[in-house]
């Protein structure tokens, strides 16, 4: 599993026109990785992520993505995320198709890609609007032993899975502890899965509520300390909250959008020069 540095690690595994997942709930978020896509202006993304924030806001403001599959988006605790509003509501920068899920359907979707299925399953209670909206999204079955109503959800393989964590370890192990969301399986479902880290350690622990991800499934690691700002790192570094609401502003006018973009990520060589930028100790 090789070490590389962000920004070979995208250039290598990362193409136009590819499914990525970017996961990471409410902490571990990567940021750097998603900037670092974003300086590589890669193009025709198919964005996947369970609840998409403020990274895939600016890259699908910053022209990348062409389509986004997932189950909630938003600026949490503050509002709308106004470039992923625009470029659904108004094609800018470009058209953006979505296919949008509940996070049980996102979950079911992940767990059957990473365990070799070409669908979940799960119950069907009431006909709602997403099964109307996208009916390629899913479809509606009857149990073959018991006849109850269910829903079925095609399996999720990115191409690329992307994730924050805590640690690496000397023989490539990554460590991952907190809220887990979706990493897990994110992670076993993809056919390429590249880590950014808080550190480089020689051993480590795996407290309750970790998982411990083998070196044989990671494709590449990066070390890049703060990766996940403004999100936080459990038992690293807090959430930066005066971003998120920031944030609001930044994002809500093209213009504002676009100079911010271009200071703090197009003109940045790395996520280190980006926290300087922002005055965030890294």
């Amino acid at each position: 599993m090789p070490r590389l540095s962000l920004k070979d690690a995208i250039a290598r595994h990362v193409k136009d026109g590819q499914s990525i997942a970017l996961e990471g709930f409410t902490h571990l978020i990567p940021f750097a990785a998603g900037h670092e896509i974003i300086r590589q202006q890669r193009r025709r993304l198919h964005l996947i992520r369970m609840t998409p924030d403020l990274i895939h806001d600016q890259m699908i403001g910053a022209g990348c993505a062409s389509e986004l599959t997932f189950s909630w988006g938003g600026n949490p605790g503050v509002g709308s995320l106004y470039r992923l509003r625009d470029a659904i509501e108004r094609q800018w920068p470009r058209p953006l198709k979505i296919t949008e899920r509940t996070h049980a359907q996102m979950a079911v979707a992940y767990q059957a890609g990473a365990s070799g299925l070409p669908c979940g399953f799960t119950r069907h209670y009431a006909p709602t609007d997403l099964d109307r909206v996208d009916e390629a999204a899913s479809a509606l079955i009857r149990c073959p032993f018991t006849d109850a109503p269910l829903l079925a959800i095609p399996a999720l393989n990115p191409d690329v899975t992307i994730l924050h964590a805590q640690a690496v370890d000397r023989a490539g192990n990554v460590l991952i502890r907190g809220i887990l969301g979706a990493a897990r399986e994110a992670a076993l479902a993809a056919r390429c899965l590249l880590v950014t880290v808080e550190q480089e350690v020689d051993r480590f622990d795996a407290p309750l509520n970790a998982i411990v991800l083998p070196h044989w499934m990671v494709s590449a690691v990066s070390v890049v300390p703060g990766g996940a700002h403004p999100s936080y790192a459990a038992g690293c570094y807090e959430r930066d909250n005066r971003f998120y609401v920031a944030w609001d502003d930044i994002a809500r006018e093209r213009e504002s959008f676009s100079a911010w973009l271009s200071a703090h990520v197009l003109n940045t060589r790395d996520h280190a020069e980006l926290l300087r930028a922002l005055k965030v100790a890294s």
